[in-house]
């Protein structure tokens, strides 16, 4: 479908339309990564790497998508990943879940998001709840009770983060609050986007900046810094911290930030129901290879005795595609949503999704794949030196 003014056909024009709209700041801290962006680069460089092996007859005349992640059903192998103050909208993290249901499928919303668990539950009850190891032990019990009487399906522990924040770019400057004082300083960049100043004047609202799931519900939650600064002061966890951590929650428990198979078989052997494949990004350790080059590693170290999920670089239903071959039971897109949503809103999150959709169903009919089950390594044509030895 050609792009329309409320529809864009690729995730890269969600991207430019989302430059195009945000103060550069903000845009800027979409971007991120660390120290020199080499991982940054490799997460989406990787997946062009990879060729795929088509058919041309006895090609399916309906493909099947749907599938079952830790126990939610959803009818494409997408998520959408956890992020925090998503603030590029004035709708934030319900934007993103309403535009996730729209399209059938999961919202992972991040302990530091800018909306209440509660808030979010409503409009889109497969929403998986996510931690850091952050404060005290009774501190994370406080988030995690809140978390089960909202009905949130799962708890994903986020450990893919090693405070390394330096670009060889620049950062850029990120308030701590929105105040007198900050829209004096940032008036330049916002007046230059009168579309996103806008939105946020029709809504009658501020950028929110504050970290509500961190406190108990109807508390005010510290602003992001804040929140982020615990964080760092806090010790980081063993591999007994998690396991106690796992005995704590009842339902689906993942890992995110598995690199190495031995990781992958300590977490197997925690009792976590999944692991996540990821980089954060691309903003944690830089020189770390692609996700997708370690995906195959950590596949088979856990031979199907726990879900995989694959998280970053996803931009197009191919990159989709080769993940499941190649050992994933589903992927985690992260930038992709937030161009979306800063492009458009939840209309623009159930685009990006939209797009996914419609590139995997192209993708198994050229494979003549009537299912995404039915994909294996056998699809894809991965370079002798692809894994690097991951």
């Amino acid at each position: 479908m050609a792009s329309t003014k409320d529809w864009f056909e690729t995730v890269a024009e969600a991207r430019e339309r989302a430059r195009k709209k945000l103060p550069k700041s903000v845009f800027l801290a979409l971007h991120a990564g660390s120290e020199a962006g080499g991982t940054l680069a490799d997460n989406t460089a990787a997946f062009a790497e990879l060729g795929l092996r088509p058919r041309i007859a006895d090609l399916p005349a309906e493909r099947q998508q749907s599938t079952t992640v830790l126990g939610v059903d959803i009818s494409l192998p997408v998520i959408v990943s956890p992020t925090g103050v998503q603030a590029v909208h004035p709708d934030g993290e319900v934007a993103v879940a309403k535009g996730a249901a729209q399209s059938g499928t999961a919202i992972g919303l991040s302990s530091f998001g800018s909306k209440p668990i509660e808030e979010v539950m409503a409009v889109n009850d497969n929403t998986l709840f996510q931690v850091y190891w952050q404060g005290s032990r009774d501190d994370m019990l406080a988030r995690m009770d809140r978390a089960r009487r909202a009905g949130a399906k799962a708890l994903i522990v986020t450990l893919d983060w090693v405070f390394a924040t330096a670009r060889d770019w620049g950062s850029p400057p990120i308030p701590e609050k929105v105040d007198l004082k900050t829209a004096v300083k940032f008036a330049p960049q916002v007046l230059s986007r009168p579309a996103w100043l806008g939105t946020y004047l029709r809504s009658g609202r501020l950028p929110d900046l504050t970290t509500p799931n961190i406190v108990p519900e109807g508390q005010k939650g510290p602003p992001f810094f804040g929140a982020y600064g615990e964080w760092m002061g806090t010790p980081p966890p063993s591999w007994d911290d998690l396991a106690w951590l796992r005995s704590q929650w009842d339902g689906p428990f993942v890992v995110k930030g598995i690199y190495r198979p031995d990781d992958a078989k300590r977490a197997v052997d925690i009792g976590a129901s999944a692991i996540s494949v990821s980089n954060h990004g691309g903003n944690n350790l830089d020189s770390t290879p692609a996700t997708i080059r370690a995906l195959p590693g950590v596949a088979k170290a856990v031979g199907g005795q726990i879900e995989v999920l694959l998280d970053g670089g996803i931009r197009r239903g191919s990159d989709v595609v080769k993940a499941l071959a190649l050992g994933a039971n589903a992927v985690l897109i992260g930038r992709a949503y937030l161009w979306g949503l800063a492009a458009g809103g939840e209309r623009g999150v159930h685009n990006v999704l939209e797009i996914l959709r419609q590139g995997i169903d192209s993708t198994l009919y050229g494979l003549g794949k009537a299912s995404i089950h039915d994909l294996d390594a056998g699809d894809v044509l991965v370079p002798d030196d692809f894994t690097r030895g991951m």
